[in-house]
């Protein structure tokens, strides 16, 4: 995929990663779980991407 979009899931799995730990450090459930979907949502959007990548060449 664009370089444009790989930067984007990239940075949602970062931010889910940050949002998570002040979750953690702030002992709020929902900032946890808030953060982990974000995390989740990014790499599964790398792994889309990577698969399609991969039927392409």
């Amino acid at each position: 995929m664009s370089v444009k979009q790989t930067i984007k899931h990239k940075t949602q799995a970062f931010k889910g990663r940050v949002t998570e730990r002040i979750g953690r450090t702030t002992r709020n459930r929902r900032l946890q779980r808030h953060g982990r979907t974000d995390q989740i949502s990014g790499n599964l959007k790398q792994s889309g991407d990577k698969a399609k990548d991969a039927f392409k060449h």
